[in-house]
Protein backbone atom coordinates (compact mmCIF):
# COMPACT_ATOMS: atom_id res chain seq x y z
CA UNK A 1 0.00 0.00 0.00
CA UNK A 2 1.55 3.47 -0.98
CA UNK A 3 1.49 5.59 2.12
CA UNK A 4 1.18 9.56 1.70
CA UNK A 5 0.69 12.73 2.90
CA UNK A 6 -0.91 15.38 0.76
CA UNK A 7 -3.42 13.35 -1.48
CA UNK A 8 -4.96 15.98 -3.63
CA UNK A 9 -2.45 18.56 -4.37
CA UNK A 10 -4.15 21.52 -6.26
CA UNK A 11 -2.07 23.02 -9.06
CA UNK A 12 -0.80 26.38 -9.15
CA UNK A 13 -3.09 27.26 -12.07
CA UNK A 14 -6.02 26.04 -10.33
CA UNK A 15 -8.52 27.41 -7.18
CA UNK A 16 -9.68 24.23 -6.37
CA UNK A 17 -10.42 20.44 -7.69
CA UNK A 18 -13.84 18.54 -7.92
CA UNK A 19 -13.83 15.17 -9.01
CA UNK A 20 -15.74 11.60 -9.42
CA UNK A 21 -14.14 8.93 -8.04
CA UNK A 22 -15.32 5.09 -9.59
CA UNK A 23 -13.35 2.78 -7.74
CA UNK A 24 -13.53 -1.21 -6.29
CA UNK A 25 -13.36 0.54 -2.78
CA UNK A 26 -11.63 3.83 -0.83
CA UNK A 27 -8.24 4.82 -0.70
CA UNK A 28 -8.33 2.60 2.68
CA UNK A 29 -5.22 4.62 3.97
CA UNK A 30 -4.98 6.78 7.24
CA UNK A 31 -3.78 10.25 6.28
CA UNK A 32 -3.73 14.12 6.47
CA UNK A 33 -3.70 16.93 3.99
CA UNK A 34 -3.39 20.98 4.10
CA UNK A 35 -6.64 21.07 1.47
CA UNK A 36 -10.08 21.26 3.03
CA UNK A 37 -12.18 18.51 1.83
CA UNK A 38 -15.55 18.23 1.11
CA UNK A 39 -16.85 15.00 0.54
CA UNK A 40 -20.27 13.44 -0.53
CA UNK A 41 -20.53 9.49 -0.89
CA UNK A 42 -22.53 8.35 -3.73
CA UNK A 43 -22.01 4.77 -3.38
CA UNK A 44 -20.30 2.05 -0.96
CA UNK A 45 -20.40 1.57 2.60
CA UNK A 46 -18.12 1.26 5.81
CA UNK A 47 -16.43 3.06 8.64
CA UNK A 48 -16.03 6.66 8.56
CA UNK A 49 -12.84 7.62 10.61
CA UNK A 50 -12.59 11.63 11.67
CA UNK A 51 -10.07 12.70 14.43
CA UNK A 52 -11.00 10.54 17.34
CA UNK A 53 -14.45 10.17 15.84
CA UNK A 54 -15.58 6.47 14.63
CA UNK A 55 -18.96 6.43 12.52
CA UNK A 56 -20.34 3.73 10.05
CA UNK A 57 -20.84 5.52 6.27
CA UNK A 58 -23.05 4.58 3.72
CA UNK A 59 -24.65 6.04 0.39
CA UNK A 60 -25.62 9.79 0.96
CA UNK A 61 -22.55 10.63 3.88
CA UNK A 62 -21.41 14.55 3.17
CA UNK A 63 -18.38 15.40 5.36
CA UNK A 64 -16.27 18.78 5.40
CA UNK A 65 -12.56 18.44 7.06
CA UNK A 66 -10.63 21.04 7.65
CA UNK A 67 -7.11 21.02 6.51
CA UNK A 68 -4.28 18.31 8.76
CA UNK A 69 -7.67 16.62 10.47
CA UNK A 70 -6.68 12.70 10.09
CA UNK A 71 -8.87 10.62 8.44
CA UNK A 72 -10.07 8.01 6.26
CA UNK A 73 -13.28 6.53 4.90
CA UNK A 74 -12.56 2.41 5.14
CA UNK A 75 -14.70 -0.26 3.06
CA UNK A 76 -16.26 -3.30 5.01
CA UNK A 77 -13.82 -6.17 4.77
CA UNK A 78 -16.62 -7.46 2.09
CA UNK A 79 -15.15 -4.70 -0.07
CA UNK A 80 -12.01 -5.78 -0.42
CA UNK A 81 -12.53 -9.40 -0.51
CA UNK A 82 -10.61 -10.94 -4.13
CA UNK A 83 -14.32 -11.86 -6.35
CA UNK A 84 -15.70 -8.79 -5.05
CA UNK A 85 -17.93 -7.13 -7.20
CA UNK A 86 -18.74 -4.18 -4.82
CA UNK A 87 -17.76 -0.81 -6.22
CA UNK A 88 -17.67 2.47 -4.68
CA UNK A 89 -18.09 6.23 -5.99
CA UNK A 90 -17.52 9.40 -4.45
CA UNK A 91 -17.73 13.22 -5.50
CA UNK A 92 -14.64 15.20 -3.35
CA UNK A 93 -13.80 19.10 -3.29
CA UNK A 94 -10.46 20.04 -2.52
CA UNK A 95 -9.66 23.86 -1.95
CA UNK A 96 -7.71 26.26 0.44
CA UNK A 97 -9.15 29.06 2.29
CA UNK A 98 -7.56 31.28 0.39
CA UNK A 99 -8.37 29.73 -2.98
CA UNK A 100 -9.91 33.26 -3.89
CA UNK A 101 -6.48 34.99 -3.21
CA UNK A 102 -4.34 35.42 0.03
CA UNK A 103 -5.97 38.18 1.23
CA UNK A 104 -9.86 37.71 0.01
CA UNK A 105 -10.91 35.63 2.97
CA UNK A 106 -9.77 38.13 5.59
CA UNK A 107 -12.39 40.26 4.32
CA UNK A 108 -16.12 41.34 6.02
CA UNK A 109 -18.05 39.64 3.61
CA UNK A 110 -16.12 36.89 3.50
CA UNK A 111 -16.89 36.24 8.07
CA UNK A 112 -19.69 33.74 7.33
CA UNK A 113 -17.74 31.45 5.26
CA UNK A 114 -14.84 31.95 7.62
CA UNK A 115 -16.53 30.57 10.36
CA UNK A 116 -17.46 27.77 8.57
CA UNK A 117 -13.69 27.24 7.73
CA UNK A 118 -12.89 27.54 11.94
CA UNK A 119 -15.46 25.38 12.80
CA UNK A 120 -14.12 22.11 9.87
CA UNK A 121 -10.53 22.21 12.18
CA UNK A 122 -13.16 19.01 14.38
CA UNK A 123 -14.98 18.10 10.76
CA UNK A 124 -18.22 18.95 9.76
CA UNK A 125 -20.93 16.58 9.02
CA UNK A 126 -23.50 17.84 6.98
CA UNK A 127 -27.91 16.65 7.25
CA UNK A 128 -31.09 17.53 6.58
CA UNK A 129 -32.01 19.57 3.90
CA UNK A 130 -28.48 21.45 3.47
CA UNK A 131 -27.06 18.02 2.74
CA UNK A 132 -29.61 17.43 -0.37
CA UNK A 133 -29.16 20.55 -1.62
CA UNK A 134 -25.19 20.67 -1.36
CA UNK A 135 -25.17 17.15 -2.86
CA UNK A 136 -27.55 18.07 -6.16
CA UNK A 137 -24.63 21.19 -6.17
CA UNK A 138 -21.83 19.62 -6.11
CA UNK A 139 -22.82 17.09 -9.07
CA UNK A 140 -23.52 20.56 -11.28
CA UNK A 141 -20.07 21.41 -10.57
CA UNK A 142 -18.54 18.58 -11.66
CA UNK A 143 -20.35 19.84 -15.51
CA UNK A 144 -19.17 23.24 -14.96
CA UNK A 145 -15.62 25.43 -16.02
CA UNK A 146 -13.71 28.34 -15.29
CA UNK A 147 -15.43 31.37 -13.59
CA UNK A 148 -18.80 29.69 -13.31
CA UNK A 149 -17.55 26.97 -11.06
CA UNK A 150 -15.88 29.44 -8.51
CA UNK A 151 -18.95 31.37 -8.51
CA UNK A 152 -20.74 27.69 -7.84
CA UNK A 153 -18.24 26.55 -5.34
CA UNK A 154 -19.14 29.98 -3.29
CA UNK A 155 -22.68 29.42 -3.36
CA UNK A 156 -22.00 25.91 -2.09
CA UNK A 157 -19.48 27.00 0.63
CA UNK A 158 -22.15 30.28 1.46
CA UNK A 159 -25.23 27.42 1.90
CA UNK A 160 -22.55 25.59 3.87
CA UNK A 161 -21.88 28.71 6.23
CA UNK A 162 -25.29 29.68 6.79
CA UNK A 163 -26.87 26.07 7.84
CA UNK A 164 -27.59 24.94 11.00
CA UNK A 165 -27.11 21.34 9.59
CA UNK A 166 -23.59 20.83 10.09
CA UNK A 167 -22.86 19.10 12.92
CA UNK A 168 -19.10 19.00 14.57
CA UNK A 169 -17.72 15.68 14.57
CA UNK A 170 -14.78 15.20 16.63
CA UNK A 171 -14.36 15.99 20.49
CA UNK A 172 -11.46 17.74 20.37
CA UNK A 173 -9.43 19.44 17.36
CA UNK A 174 -6.29 17.08 17.54
CA UNK A 175 -3.23 18.48 16.46
CA UNK A 176 -1.39 16.03 14.16
CA UNK A 177 2.14 15.59 13.37
CA UNK A 178 2.28 16.33 9.45
CA UNK A 179 5.26 13.44 8.70
CA UNK A 180 4.82 10.82 6.96
CA UNK A 181 6.67 8.13 9.71
CA UNK A 182 3.68 9.19 11.76
CA UNK A 183 0.87 8.51 9.12
CA UNK A 184 2.39 5.21 8.05
CA UNK A 185 2.22 4.00 11.97
CA UNK A 186 -1.36 5.25 12.13
CA UNK A 187 -2.38 3.93 8.82
CA UNK A 188 -0.89 0.65 9.85
CA UNK A 189 -2.92 0.50 13.27
CA UNK A 190 -5.99 1.21 11.93
CA UNK A 191 -5.50 -1.58 8.72
CA UNK A 192 -4.74 -3.76 11.28
CA UNK A 193 -7.58 -3.45 13.81
CA UNK A 194 -10.16 -3.03 10.79
CA UNK A 195 -8.89 -6.56 9.07
CA UNK A 196 -9.17 -8.32 12.28
CA UNK A 197 -11.86 -6.50 15.00
CA UNK A 198 -14.11 -9.34 14.81
CA UNK A 199 -11.21 -11.79 16.37
CA UNK A 200 -10.04 -11.61 19.73
CA UNK A 201 -7.05 -8.51 19.61
CA UNK A 202 -3.97 -8.36 22.08
CA UNK A 203 -2.29 -4.88 22.25
CA UNK A 204 0.78 -6.62 22.23
CA UNK A 205 0.51 -7.40 18.58
CA UNK A 206 -0.96 -4.02 17.76
CA UNK A 207 2.12 -2.42 19.63
CA UNK A 208 4.44 -5.11 17.93
CA UNK A 209 3.29 -3.61 14.53
CA UNK A 210 4.61 -0.09 15.49
CA UNK A 211 7.24 -1.38 17.16
CA UNK A 212 6.50 0.03 20.43
CA UNK A 213 5.97 -1.30 24.06
CA UNK A 214 3.07 -2.23 24.97
CA UNK A 215 3.42 0.89 27.32
CA UNK A 216 4.79 3.46 25.24
CA UNK A 217 2.18 2.55 22.41
CA UNK A 218 -0.76 3.01 24.66
CA UNK A 219 0.43 6.43 25.71
CA UNK A 220 1.09 7.05 22.04
CA UNK A 221 -2.10 6.11 20.40
CA UNK A 222 -4.09 8.21 23.76
CA UNK A 223 -2.18 11.01 22.68
CA UNK A 224 -3.02 10.74 18.81
CA UNK A 225 -6.76 9.75 18.98
CA UNK A 226 -8.28 11.11 22.10
CA UNK A 227 -9.30 7.97 23.71
CA UNK A 228 -7.52 4.21 24.74
CA UNK A 229 -6.49 1.35 22.62
CA UNK A 230 -9.31 -0.77 24.19
CA UNK A 231 -12.25 2.19 23.41
CA UNK A 232 -11.19 2.57 20.59
CA UNK A 233 -11.76 -1.18 19.46
CA UNK A 234 -14.92 -0.97 20.95
CA UNK A 235 -16.48 1.76 19.12
CA UNK A 236 -15.37 0.08 15.99
CA UNK A 237 -17.10 -3.27 17.16
CA UNK A 238 -20.29 -1.09 18.26
CA UNK A 239 -20.50 0.63 14.88
CA UNK A 240 -20.42 -2.96 13.02
CA UNK A 241 -23.19 -3.72 15.33
CA UNK A 242 -25.11 -0.86 14.81
CA UNK A 243 -25.04 -1.51 11.23
CA UNK A 244 -25.90 -5.10 11.50
CA UNK A 245 -28.86 -4.32 13.44
CA UNK A 246 -30.22 -1.99 11.29
CA UNK A 247 -30.05 -4.91 8.35
CA UNK A 248 -32.03 -6.47 10.69
CA UNK A 249 -30.51 -10.10 8.97
CA UNK A 250 -28.93 -11.48 12.26
CA UNK A 251 -30.30 -12.45 15.72
CA UNK A 252 -28.61 -10.36 18.21
CA UNK A 253 -26.80 -13.02 20.01
CA UNK A 254 -25.03 -13.48 17.10
CA UNK A 255 -24.47 -10.35 15.84
CA UNK A 256 -22.35 -9.66 19.27
CA UNK A 257 -20.01 -13.03 18.48
CA UNK A 258 -19.74 -11.83 14.70
CA UNK A 259 -18.18 -8.24 16.35
CA UNK A 260 -15.56 -9.67 18.01
CA UNK A 261 -17.62 -9.66 21.94
CA UNK A 262 -16.58 -13.03 23.60
CA UNK A 263 -19.85 -13.22 25.63
CA UNK A 264 -23.35 -11.69 24.57
CA UNK A 265 -23.66 -10.59 28.33
CA UNK A 266 -20.52 -8.01 27.65
CA UNK A 267 -21.79 -7.64 24.19
CA UNK A 268 -25.07 -6.20 25.64
CA UNK A 269 -23.06 -4.33 28.85
CA UNK A 270 -20.67 -2.60 26.22
CA UNK A 271 -23.30 -1.48 23.50
CA UNK A 272 -25.33 -0.23 26.23
CA UNK A 273 -21.80 2.25 27.70
CA UNK A 274 -21.31 3.56 24.12
CA UNK A 275 -25.58 3.79 23.13
CA UNK A 276 -26.99 4.15 26.03
CA UNK A 277 -29.41 1.61 24.90
CA UNK A 278 -29.44 -2.15 24.75
CA UNK A 279 -29.32 -3.55 21.10
CA UNK A 280 -32.86 -4.76 20.89
CA UNK A 281 -33.74 -1.41 21.43
CA UNK A 282 -31.69 -0.12 19.06
CA UNK A 283 -32.97 -2.46 16.77
CA UNK A 284 -36.62 -1.97 17.50
CA UNK A 285 -36.21 2.01 17.41
CA UNK A 286 -34.19 2.02 14.32
CA UNK A 287 -37.17 -0.06 12.46
CA UNK A 288 -39.92 2.54 14.36
CA UNK A 289 -37.90 5.19 12.72
CA UNK A 290 -37.41 3.75 8.99
CA UNK A 291 -41.47 2.28 9.17
CA UNK A 292 -42.47 6.36 9.88
CA UNK A 293 -40.65 7.82 7.43
CA UNK A 294 -41.18 5.17 5.15
CA UNK A 295 -44.70 5.83 5.21
CA UNK A 296 -44.35 9.59 5.48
Amino acid sequence: MKHVISKSAIPENKAFIIKKIDASYFDPTFHIHPEFQLSFVTKGEGTRFVGDNIKSFKAGDLVLTGPNLPHVWRNDNKYFEKNSQLSTTVIVIYFHDHFLGETLHQKEEMDSIKRLFQKSERGLEITGTTKTKVCQMMRALLGLRGMDSIIHLLKILDVLAKSNECNVITHNHLASSNTEAETNRMDKVYGYVMKNFRQKIKLEEVAALVNMTRTSFSRYFKSRVNKSFSDFLKEIRIEYACKLLQEEKMNIDSIGYECGFQTLSNFNKQFKNVMKKQPHSYRNEYLQVSSDSYRN
